[in-house]
């Protein structure tokens, strides 16, 4: 799955521009490795980490989503790795 679109549809960002405004910035990580493409391929077992709202966000793709369904659905697509903020 597109990179812009797992991070639209499992709520962590509010539009796929800004999904993409992210990824294109190259402050995106995939298991480590800079990415500066929004249609770079997100897989299960991926961790992703980027920089939001002045938080460094960590997480780790547990499934793919089928929809931007509800916020608990979405949530259950990951693993949150981020450290507390603090």
């Amino acid at each position: 799955m597109r990179l812009d679109k797992y991070l639209w549809f499992v709520r962590i960002v509010k539009s796929r521009a800004l999904a993409q405004q992210i990824a294109e910035a190259g402050h995106l990580r995939i298991d480590g490795r800079a990415v500066d493409r929004a249609h770079a391929e997100v897989r299960v077992g991926n961790v992703l980490s980027f920089a939001l709202d002045d938080k460094v966000r960590i997480v780790r793709v547990e499934t793919m989503p089928h929809r931007r369904g509800p916020t608990a659905e979405a949530r259950a697509c990951y693993t949150d790795l981020s450290p507390a903020q603090g």
